[in-house]
């Protein structure tokens, strides 16, 4: 039977995962903050994740700001393109994303433009979901917040849609960071924002959320990754744009083709293990291809994370072969130099071609700043003034418009120790508000009316609940010894001795507690302690000055029994 999703969302707004944003005031749709639990939650899979890419990988974790100036979402599209369609009703004015509301009628609805969108609604007569009311032709919504940057008019400014622009346009302090060699890669953990149209679902299409995303820089002709030996074995649920779901090998999939190149297959696995370490289920995980329709337009290959949830099947991470897109798209807007440099092994004799400037031409038009637009066009790529009749530079702050008389394209030899390049992008783009979601979906387990969250002790908020059979004779003050030593081996602990100890089980095992330990009266003659685990309810008793290591050997997976020989 299908959990009510509901059910879930009241779970954790009671015990403190979730609550409403701005709940007093009527709340905001698609606002959600985290309690106490739900930041905790939040936080051990951000430290899992950064486990694996910063320590595991090696990448660099930096921090860039959420609100950026309109010229870096210019040169990234977002500005432009960024955008979905809407429909109003026209009886009681409830606005629903269209293409969502075309669910069910169109194998991918969201690549039809709004006459084709509109027509499938027309057609199959599709209505407010209030009112019934009929709806408007849909219209192209820009999904960003605007702002400003400064007092009056300002610079026009946005609040990141996502968290990688700030990765590309610090590309060369990455690089420079990493001993200028490839490859690099920068990681970064923050917050984004969009303007949903209808944000509902909970978690899962929120205006404010969380990402963790990684940009890995290569080398254009790399193909091949070091460490995709040691997985290209292991086997992973695919749906391919080709055919068929299959479960097949790395290895498989990459000679066959299905994945483009062992660097996006290799992080396709890392997405995978880190969704099973942090305890999504196996058989409710599956990555799918983007269809060739659906593909971004910065894309070369898109690989999606997606998990069976109460909602459908619902993506929780993107695996991406961007090429070169957007470093090429902030050197042409920016006209920063973000190329790196292979260095050949020896020094090759090269045709190399350069604008040359026409300083008889550039004088006369430009007089005293001649010099400087000289210089300004030498600085440009050859293919952005080869057949133009006019090109443009920034000299002194100020945009020029420089016609093809003043300049011309050269070609010399020269021997050249190496040649600058543009980096490619691999991206693992991972939304943590819909993982940490789906974390909670998958540990959901009601019998009767009792509720357990089988959380994994790696992700779980509290590890261990600590209890004094009666909170008198003495035995409030060992469960407090016994609370200060778990606590003081980095383990969190929670501390209870109101009402039964079966209620006290009961409250541990709803929030996910891997683990709880009671205090008697053998206790004090015997000094031992009975450990509980929640999946099994099996108990064992030891010595209370070994509870920081049972613990730390149940959250890590091992089972109740083995930690009897800790006696």
């Amino acid at each position: 039977m299908q959990m009510d999703p509901q059910e879930l969302l009241s779970l954790c707004k009671r015990r403190g995962f979730l609550w409403p944003a701005y709940d007093i005031y009527g709340g905001a749709g698609g606002l959600y903050d985290y309690g106490p639990l739900g930041a905790a939650l939040k936080l051990n899979i951000e430290n899992h994740w950064r486990a694996l890419y910063v320590r595991g990988e090696g990448f660099q974790e930096i921090q860039c700001p959420i609100i950026a100036p309109e010229p870096v979402f210019k040169a990234s599209g977002h500005v432009d393109a960024f955008s979905d369609m809407y429909v109003e009703c026209t009886s009681c004015g409830e606005t629903y994303r269209a293409d969502h509301l075309a669910k069910g009628l169109h194998d991918n609805p969201a690549t039809l433009n709004e006459e084709q969108l509109g027509k499938l609604l027309r057609d199959n007569d599709v209505r407010c979901e209030l009112c019934k009311g009929e709806l408007t032709a849909p219209k192209r919504f820009n999904l960003m917040f605007k702002t400003s940057i400064g007092a009056g008019k300002g610079k026009t400014a946005y609040l990141r849609p996502e968290t990688a622009q700030g990765m590309f346009v610090n590309f060369s302090q990455v690089y420079r960071y990493g001993r200028e060699k490839l490859p690099v890669g920068a990681v970064q953990i923050g917050r984004a924002f969009r303007n949903e149209i209808s944000p509902r679902q909970g978690l899962i299409r929120l205006r404010e959320f969380n990402q963790m995303e990684a940009e890995l820089f290569v080398h254009p002709d790399q193909k091949t990754w070091p460490k995709f030996r040691d997985v290209e074995g292991v086997a992973i649920p695919l749906l391919p744009n080709s055919g068929d779901a299959r479960t097949m090998t790395l290895g498989e999939a990459f000679r066959s083709k299905i994945i483009s190149n062992e660097v996006l297959a290799y992080f396709i696995w890392l997405t995978y293990r880190f969704a099973t370490d942090i305890g999504l289920d196996p058989k409710r995980l599956r990555f799918r291809q983007h269809e060739k329709n659906e593909m971004a337009h910065y894309a070369i290959d898109c690989w999606d994370l997606e998990a069976e949830i109460v909602y459908g099947w619902t993506e929780l991470v993107g695996v991406a072969d961007r090429g070169s897109y957007d470093v090429q798209a902030h050197i042409k807007h920016s006209e920063a130099d973000l190329t790196a440099f292979e260095r050949f092994d020896e020094p090759k004799e090269v045709e190399q071609e350069a604008v040359k400037p026409k300083y008889e031409a550039l004088g006369p038009m430009f007089k005293g700043k001649a010099k400087a637009v000289g210089e300004a066009l030498g600085k440009l790529p050859p293919a952005s003034a080869r057949g133009k009749d006019k090109v443009e530079v920034t000299v002194g702050g100020e945009r020029l418009t420089v016609p093809s008389s003043c300049f011309e394209i050269m070609v010399r030899k020269e021997k050249v120790s190496g040649r600058k390049l543009v980096p490619h992008v691999i991206e693992p783009s991972y939304g943590l508000d819909r993982i940490l979601y789906s974390v909670l979906d998958h540990a959901y387990r009601k019998k009767d009316d009792y509720i357990t969250l089988g959380l994994k002790g790696l992700v779980a908020p509290i590890k261990v609940g600590v209890f004094p059979l009666m909170a008198k004779d003495g035995l409030d003050a060992i469960a407090g010894e016994v609370f200060d030593s778990v606590s003081a081996a980095g383990l969190e602990a929670y501390y209870d001795d109101s009402g039964s100890i079966g209620r006290r089980y009961a409250r541990m095992d709803e929030i996910g507690t891997p683990c709880c330990v009671t205090v008697d009266y053998d206790t004090k003659s015997d000094g031992t302690v009975t450990v509980r685990d929640r999946d099994s309810a099996e108990q064992v008793r030891i010595q209370k000055s070994l509870v920081a290591n049972a613990v730390s050997a149940l959250i890590s997976g091992s089972p109740l029994k083995s930690i009897s020989a800790l006696r």
